[in-house]
């Protein structure tokens, strides 16, 4: 899979890219978990979540912010992430001018990070949002929420409580026209530790694979 080196807002920003060979296959962006507790675009999660949506037909970036591995610049409180993340989109699209579908994924604070990025970019379809931390960002930006995805967290998560991702859940079942669809993994900490792994990626690939064939929002 080849190294990239893209642009970003605070100088280069290192990447991996995985192109199909359909020039009009769907695209997708991973989003790391947060950069200042060790998030690197290598995270098992995200590792795994960049090759399950490759092996259904997505072309796939995965990138490390700001300051991370080869990246330059340095951490941003999510402000400067939320930025590198729309060049990443903008830097995948430029060679993919022909999907009808791009999608975000993002593991714990790329959760986050990736949530943001659905409300400035209208042109996502869908969204794959794995342990979002719920109890220590504010989610509330999402108002409304402008396409449905995925919510999947573990029920032994000590890190972002089910509780708050429940309630998360709930507010935005409360929005019409889109489709919150909210799985918790039964036994599962913050980071789907050994089979829970095969779980959150057989319910990742039963979703998508279930919308791509709905063409619905």
């Amino acid at each position: 899979m080849p190294e990239v080196i893209f642009p970003g807002p605070e100088g280069r920003l290192e990447g991996r890219y995985h192109p199909q060979k359909e020039k009009d296959a769907p695209i997708a962006i991973v989003l790391h978990p947060h950069p200042q507790f060790g998030g690197t675009m290598n995270n098992k999660v995200v590792y795994n979540l960049h090759y399950a949506f490759y092996n259904m037909g997505f072309t796939v970036l995965r990138f490390n912010f700001r300051g991370v591995g080869r990246s330059q610049g340095e951490y941003d409180q999510g402000v400067g992430e939320l930025s590198d993340a729309a060049s990443a989109l903008d830097y995948l699209q430029s060679m993919n001018n022909n999907s009808k579908h791009c999608w975000v994924a993002g593991f714990s604070f790329g959760a986050w990070i990736g949530m943001q990025l659905l409300m400035r970019r209208p042109e996502i379809t869908g969204f794959i949002s794995v342990s979002p931390p719920a109890n220590m960002y504010d989610f509330s930006f999402l108002a409304p929420c402008p396409s449905s995805g995925l919510i999947i967290n573990g029920s032994s998560d000590r890190v972002a409580p089910p509780a708050d991702t429940t309630s998360l859940v709930s507010k935005l079942h409360e929005q019409k026209g889109i489709t919150i669809t909210h799985h918790e993994v039964e036994g599962a900490d913050h980071f789907f530790q050994d089979r829970h792994m095969d779980t959150l990626m057989t319910d990742v690939t039963d979703y998508v694979k279930r919308r791509l064939t709905e063409n619905t929002r």
